[in-house]
This record gives structure tokens, C-alpha cells and sequence, in this order.
């Protein structure tokens, strides 16, 4: 049987990388007060950036999808969904909505995750699968070239699933409140296990990357409310799962070595971090031109880049000047426009 124990860690896996992330990450807490003070309407325009993004990304990840119109359409509760797809979709706004809205009045206990995954489910044709553990098991299995499958991963079997999430529930919550070990170490060894565990027979990866904002409110990380970590992830997607198979191998027997996943996790969130920092502190106290601010972030682009990634970067400036100062730049040449209408991106020349 896997044992949860989060009250004795390994100086191994609390390496000096390690230690120097968490660091790092605990310093930009500390100035969460300085990024919050900026424009509010600046914020409103992050937070639903970040609120669509998280939507697309963590669904994407997953496969599932829909055109951009629709889902700003979903996103907006305009529209009812109209396939699986967009159910999926509509489901994740709703809870990802509500940890934002009542982060502290949601616990960490099996009852929330099911009623959380109740509720990612809820508008599905078929729910007899929401909010429910898994009945049947869900090995991970892959195809290799040749067309021979074979079992990459065996999570906990369906009838040790209800006891095994109490338990690593219980050892969360006593490693939280023992206070020991740092929170920015305890987050990822939970989503790692619940990971492993596997314990619905659909939702799993989307389900953890919502309790992955929910742990780090309450921990007071409120970076997820303004940066999409979701897309994060689904930017480094191919790292994202190298470090989870690292991570699993040997899991079930307890031998597997967490710290892949963890440096993974820490890596994202210190990114997460200077991306927050750098889309408000050209706004906070900020008397640059627009004009200028916007050749700035063109600066920091590498390769291709979007008029849609820079309105991502500076949230304050409308859509009409943005337009307007990269015609401005086209004309003078300092920079490209590479294709047309709505697949078009820009290169500095």
C-alpha cells in the first residue's frame, strides 16, 4: 500500500536548486502588495486574460478545443455548449471561476475534489462518471513504433482510490499545519501524488492543475489570478510530461524520486512570476510613451510574435493604438509582417 508521509523529506530531493527557487519565489510574494497596487483596470484586463487562457491551455492540453470565437462566447456565458468540447470547456470556466471567487472557503478533502470534479463535469450529455472516483482501472498505456503497447504507469487500483485520496489529504493537511517544510514544496509532492493516484476515470490532469491554484492561494501566491499557469504548462508541455514520467517511475512501490517534478513545478512558477512582474511594472508609476512601451516588448521578442501577444503584454493599450503603432513601425521598417489577416505575425527587422 502507497504511504503518504510529507512530515519527513529527504535532504536529497531539498537540494540547493531547490531551496534557491523556493527562495526566489518567496521574494516576488513579497511584492505581490507592489504588482497589486497597480492600474485596477489593468488587473481586471490580466485576470480575464488569464481567466480564458487557463480555459483554452488546460483543455488543449488534454485535446480538447474549440475556435476562438466560441469559446469567447463561453467564456462570457453568452452561449450554451454546443459538443463534448465545448462542455468540457464550460465546465472548467465554472470551477476555475469559483476558486478565484471563494479560494478561502474551499478545504482541501476528498468531498471538494469530487464536488469540484461534479461540477468540471456538470454539463456534459453523460455524467454517470462526475464526481465519482474510479470504478474501473485506468492503467497508462502507450503504443511504441512497431505498434506493441505496453503499460507506462500503473496508478493506485480503483478500490484502494477512496482511502489512498483521504490519506494524502490527511498528510497534506498535518504537513501544512506542522509548518516543517516550506508550501512551495509541499504543492507539487500533493499534485504529484493525486496525479499518480489517478483516482477519476476522466479529468485527472485538469483537475489537478485547478487544485494547483487552489493550494497556492492558500499558501498566498495569487500569481494564477493574473498569469495563466495553465498555459504555462501547455507551452512546455513536452517538459511538463518528461518530468511527470520521471517522477512516476516507481511510484506505486514507493520508490520513485519526486525531484523532476518538483524542480518542474518551482521552474514554472518562478516564470509565472517575472511574467507578472514585467506585464505591470511598465504600468505601475509608468510615464513612458505607449508608442515606446510598445517597441520595448517588441525588443523582447524572440523570433515571430503576434499583435494578440502584445495586447497579452500590455493589457492598458487598446487594440486601436496597438494597430496603430505597428503600422507606424511597418512604415519606418522596424519590423515585418509575415502572412495576412488573421494568421498574420510580425519579425524585427
Amino acid at each position: 500500500m502507497r504511504i503518504f508521509d510529507y512530515s519527513h523529506i529527504s535532504d536529497e530531493l531539498r537540494d540547493n536548486d531547490v531551496c534557491n527557487l523556493i527562495s526566489s519565489i518567496r521574494e516576488y510574494r513579497g511584492k505581490q502588495a507592489l504588482f497589486i497596487s497597480a492600474k485596477p483596470d489593468v488587473l481586471k484586463t490580466l485576470l480575464e486574460i488569464a481567466k480564458i487562457q487557463s480555459t483554452a491551455a488546460s483543455n488543449k492540453i488534454e485535446g480538447i478545443s474549440t475556435t476562438d470565437a466560441r469559446l469567447r462566447a463561453i467564456m462570457s456565458e453568452k452561449t450554451a455548449p454546443r459538443n463534448r468540447n465545448e462542455e468540457e470547456i464550460a465546465g472548467y470556466r465554472d470551477v476555475l471561476g469559483t476558486i478565484h471567487a471563494s479560494h478561502d472557503a474551499i478545504p482541501i478533502s476528498p468531498n471538494i475534489i469530487l464536488q469540484l470534479h461534479r461540477d468540471l463535469c456538470k454539463y456534459m450529455s453523460q455524467q454517470g462518471l462526475s464526481g465519482r472516483w474510479k470504478t474501473t482501472e485506468n492503467i497508462i498505456s502507450e503504443t511504441d513504433a512497431s505498434g506493441v503497447a505496453r503499460v507506462r504507469f500503473q496508478p493506485m487500483s480503483a478500490f484502494e482510490t477512496p482511502d489512498g485520496v483521504q490519506r494524502l489529504c490527511d498528510a497534506f493537511r498535518v504537513a501544512h499545519e506542522n509548518g516543517k517544510y516550506d508550501d512551495l514544496l509541499l504543492i507539487p509532492l500533493f499534485i504529484l501524488d493525486f496525479l499518480c493516484i489517478h483516482p477519476f476515470a476522466d479529468g485527472n490532469g485538469r483537475m489537478s492543475r485547478l487544485l494547483t491554484l487552489l493550494l497556492l492561494y492558500h499558501a498566498g501566491y495569487i500569481v494564477g489570478k493574473y498569469i495563466s499557469i495553465e498555459k504555462m504548462i501547455e507551452q512546455s508541455k513536452e517538459t511538463y510530461y518528461d518530468a511527470l514520467q520521471a517522477s512516476s517511475s516507481g511510484w506505486l512501490e514507493g520508490a520513485n524520486d519526486a525531484k523532476p517534478f518538483v524542480r518542474y513545478f518551482l521552474g514554472l512558477l518562478l516564470k509565472c512570476y517575472r511574467t507578472f512582474e514585467e506585464r505591470v511594472s511598465d504600468v505601475i508609476g509608468s510615464r513612458v510613451p505607449k508608442s515606446e512601451r510598445i517597441r520595448i516588448m517588441i525588443d523582447r521578442m524572440v523570433g515571430k510574435f503576434t499583435k494578440a501577444q502584445l495586447l497579452e503584454a500590455c493589457p492598458d493599450i487598446s487594440e486601436t493604438t496597438m494597430e496603430r503603432t505597428l503600422k507606424q513601425f511597418l512604415d519606418l521598417g522596424m519590423i515585418r509582417k509575415i502572412g495576412a489577416g488573421r494568421g498574420s505575425a510580425y519579425c524585427k527587422v
